[in-house]
């Protein structure tokens, strides 16, 4: 193979057989199970990178069924995303996800810097019940439950909460084990239809695991919890923060020590 047919025939790995397609990624009949709650801040502040900054003590647990993507095909997902403020622009940092489907897990990463990794998570209707639960490996590590469709939600609103920005902390190792590529991701979910929105009362469980760590965002407190089904494209990001560059790291510098001055 010719340098130059590598150089424009480079997507993604493996070289001739990428794990998923070039986009645009549409999603149809996306359905989110979204519980609320209250945390502990302090665990919050060690998870949250800077520029991020953290508006409210509060996680958003997400149960996420997808039926039909384009070319990640059927999967389901589950994590955590908290509220932060960005420059003055609230927003949503994706903390951990786990999901069990490859394509989607191998584009996450590669292209956004979504932090994906492979384990077991459902949603369903359980009779009157709306139930979300995800295992890693045999391991049972949260479970969420919701009143199916008690309450109808306004759906414009629903539809301007989803296309506010997001934010990833995208990491892409050298050869050596360093961080060759360690930047914050913007990306917005785009072109959005909000098919249906409910709440209900909701609860939410967490148990520890060494390799999935849910539970070190502890439930204090559920707030509130809805259930939405929307079809939507998955916008590809931008770069907002380098934590590579030497002039975020002059930047850092200066601001220590206008601090320290100021102090």
């Amino acid at each position: 193979m010719k340098h130059e047919t590598v150089r424009t025939s480079a997507f993604a790995m493996p070289l001739t057989n990428p794990a998923f397609p070039p986009g645009p990624y549409r999603f149809v009949d996306r359905e989110y199970f979204i519980i609320q709650y209250r945390t502990d801040p302090e665990a919050l502040r060690r998870i949250v990178p800077e520029p991020l900054v953290i508006t409210d003590p509060v996680v958003n647990y997400e149960f996420i069924r997808m039926p039909d993507s384009t070319g990640f095909g059927d999967y389901t997902e589950s994590g955590q995303v908290v509220p932060v403020n960005y420059q003055g622009q609230a927003g949503s940092f994706v903390h951990q996800m786990f999901l069990n489907d490859h394509p989607p897990i191998a584009g996450g990463r590669e292209l956004w810097g979504f932090p994906k990794k492979l384990a077991q998570p459902k949603l369903a209707v359980e009779i009157d019940t709306l139930v979300g639960t995800l295992n890693y490996g045999s391991v049972r590590i949260a479970t969420g439950t919701m009143g199916y469709k008690h309450r109808a939600l306004d759906a414009a609103a629903e539809a301007k909460k989803l296309a506010a920005p997001n934010f990833l902390l995208k990491v892409i190792p050298h050869v050596d084990g360093t961080a060759r590529i360690c930047e914050l991701v913007r990306f917005h979910c785009e072109d959005i239809t909000v098919k249906g929105a409910w709440t209900g009362p909701a609860a939410l469980d967490l148990c520890s695991h060494a390799l999935a760590p849910v539970a070190e965002l502890p439930v204090l407190q559920v707030l509130s919890a809805k259930h939405v089904v929307a079809d939507l494209t998955l916008g590809l990001g931008t770069v907002v923060h380098d934590y590579l560059s030497p002039r975020t790291s002059e930047q850092r510098r200066a601001s220590t020590s206008e601090i320290l001055i100021a102090g």
